[in-house]
């Protein structure tokens, strides 16, 4: 991302959590759970999450032999 693209992110961040009299931070937290939350019931996401997670356990088991 370039800088251009992270501070229009941050004013357009403080202008809807100022609409939403909330601070930037609650946004934040707020829009991490959301994204927390829906990937939780996304079930190709969790199946793709344990093959990386098996691949990862594969790994450090062969590094600990």
């Amino acid at each position: 991302m370039t800088g251009l693209i992270l501070e229009e992110l941050a004013d357009t961040a403080e202008v809807v959590a100022r609409a939403r009299g909330v601070s930037v931070n609650a946004l934040m937290l707020e829009a991490l759970q959301a994204e927390i939350d829906r990937v939780k019931r996304d079930k190709e996401f969790i199946s793709l999450l344990r093959s990386h997670v098996q691949r990862d356990k594969e790994i450090l088991d062969r590094l600990a032999e």
